[in-house]
């Protein structure tokens, strides 16, 4: 609702305001991050070369580390200064008091509500006093019924933006309706206050001005400018200082970072109707720019999608009209969530359709099967092989397809959790959150094992690039380990990591154990020596789970062709994702 027609009118008020109030202090906020531990060393680093270094939280577990306070004027010039040599990030930007909390750096100081310090750089030279004529003395402000009168003439949608303002300043609480009652009116009186006014719950044209000065000075320094897509039909504010056009690929604009901050900016634009919006809402969440955790939602002809990591929050909004689907994507740094939900708002009241869309033969030549439209799929961090022990879908797998994982799935997209985790013995019992119908469900050999055996193994090789499991033939070459173990046995098989956590079966079909990552013994094994754990050991984990294994006599040999199909429709790719 902000227009930029306001903000250049905010920038010609604001002089007029200096000279009937007193500046409220401000801050230069030059780093976020996400621990406490974290920012205390980062305060203590820039303390020992800047002066003026504070530590607040911000809320949502992150903490900002900021210079000042200062009066906006000089802080501007210590942001161009330390800027310009170096000694800040180049994403470091003006902040107001009211986005910090408790402070943590230095130990024990309590520095929001003083006013402002001497800023660390000379003072700008006064101008040299006329000689001929006195300066014109500043233009008195509006009376408060000057005020009343200026503000009739002001339209609903100008009335709304103070209300906004009002509301980021926290002073107004009420709904955003044009409408100054009483509670506007206070939130007004209240907000003159604080910034050294007289408090009449009226405020004049210079007060507005720094109003909505205030309001968007969080906006500075991205180079928020209105750009015409022609090609994707898509007319809107973009922080042009922040990002800049690179690539089509269908159905996106790519918009990528040139500054400090690692932004990106995407517009959607394709032909559709709403099987097709669905379809794109699903490819949307899996692509690596969009992180899991955050809302989402799905309606009828639109959708939202908020996904928030450690490092980066990413945000998209698209709706579909008249046969096309239109919207964009912003992905910000963690940790400067006012500046990123400010521009979020800015870039959604300016949006708008034009004629056109990306063509789908818009694109590169970059092929590849981790990429969907020039953006990474989400991987996860390691995938290994697992096998299922019930028909609820109950599965084994190695400890180390589960090791620090923020969320385990089991063929890429079912949530399972880990009900049960030996790290002794290497094994892990995973449970999956929706019910699962097996194609198969692993039957432990009863009989004794012969040495020289045939014996084959099912896993994901190449941790599910194949989209579905290999068989690996080799002999059963000892029932014990290198050393003796009788939890073990050893292999004469080439496997890879991802087979890892799956089966190993003999000739008749039963599960003689679970294959184990390569490096068991802390040293390097010929090519071909491989080790399984032992089907007692995963017998006695799944009691710990409260389960019975099933068994099989396995006595008899059977078919090469069944015994591959039972042993890949027992096989599940499990995941680990960061």
């Amino acid at each position: 609702m902000l227009k930029r027609v306001i903000l250049a009118w905010v920038v010609m008020l604001a002089s007029v305001a200096g000279a009937a109030a007193q500046e409220d202090p401000v801050w230069i906020q030059i780093e976020a991050q996400p621990n406490l531990t974290a920012a205390t060393d980062r305060a203590r680093a820039y303390a020992a070369e800047l002066p003026d270094v504070n530590g607040f939280a911000l809320g949502g577990g992150w903490y900002g580390i900021a210079l000042g306070p200062y009066a906006r004027s000089d802080a501007q010039q210590v942001l161009r200064v330390y800027r310009s040599e170096g000694v800040i990030p180049r994403d470091s930007y003006i902040a107001l008091s009211s986005a910090f909390r408790q402070q943590f750096w230095p130990v024990g100081a309590n520095v929001l509500n003083r006013g402002v310090v001497d800023a660390p750089l000379p003072a700008t030279p006064a101008a040299p006093t006329p000689t001929v004529e006195a300066p014109a003395p500043a233009p008195a402000d509006e009376t408060p019924a000057q005020a009343q009168r200026s503000e009739r003439q002001l339209s609903r949608a100008e009335r709304e933006d103070l209300q906004i303002a009002l509301q980021w300043a926290g002073t107004y609480q009420g709904a955003i309706d044009g409408a100054f009652g009483r509670g506007t009116r206070n939130a007004m009186a209240q907000w003159q206050e604080r910034k050294g006014f007289e408090a009449t719950g009226i405020l004049t044209t210079s007060q507005r001005a720094v109003l909505l000065q205030d309001y968007n000075s969080v906006l500075d320094g991205l180079g928020l400018d209105v750009v015409r897509d022609e090609t994707a039909g898509i007319e809107m504010l973009i922080p042009t200082d922040v990002v800049s056009f690179e690539k089509y690929e269908y159905p996106f604009a790519h918009y990528t970072a040139t500054s400090d901050i690692e932004a990106t900016v995407l517009l959607i634009s394709q032909e559709g109707d709403q099987t097709t919006l669905f379809g794109l809402y699903d490819i949307m969440q899996t692509l690596d720019i969009v992180p899991l955790d955050g809302p989402r939602e799905r309606k009828d002809r639109s959708f939202t999608l908020v996904g928030k990591d450690a490092t980066r929050v990413s945000e998209t909004r698209v709706a579909l009209e008249n046969g096309q689907i239109k919207g964009f994507t912003v992905v910000w740094p963690a940790g400067d969530e006012e500046r990123r939900t400010r521009l979020i708002e800015e870039m959604e009241q300016s949006f708008a359709r034009i004629d056109g869309v990306i063509p789908a033969s818009a694109g590169t030549s970059e092929q590849a099967i981790d990429l969907v439209s020039g953006l990474e799929i989400r991987k996860p961090r390691l995938s290994r092989s697992g096998f299922f022990v019930d028909r609820r879908g109950t599965v084994l797998t190695t400890a180390e397809a589960v090791d620090s994982c923020t969320r385990v799935t089991l063929d890429s997209d079912i949530e399972a959790e880990v009900s049960v985790l030996d790290d002794a013995r290497g094994v892990a019992v995973l449970k999956p959150e929706t019910a699962l119908a097996p194609r198969t469900v692993a039957r432990f050999s009863e009989a004794q094992p012969r040495l020289q055996s045939e014996v084959a193994a099912a896993g994901f090789s190449f941790e599910g690039v194949l989209g579905a499991p290999s068989m690996t033939f080799g002999t059963l070459s000892d029932v014990r380990g290198l050393n003796g173990e009788p939890d073990l046995s050893r292999l004469a098989m080439n496997t890879l990591p991802g087979d890892a956590g799956g089966p190993v079966l003999d000739a008749g079909g039963g599960v003689l154990g679970m294959l184990l990552p390569d490096a068991q013994t802390g040293r390097a094994l010929p090519d071909g020596v491989r080790f399984a754990l032992d089907r007692a050991v995963l017998q006695d984990v799944l009691s710990q789970a409260g389960m019975a294994a099933a068994g099989t006599n396995s006595t008899t040999p059977i078919d090469p062709v069944d015994l591959s199909d039972a042993a890949t429709g027992m096989t599940v790719l499990v995941s680990c994702w960061d």
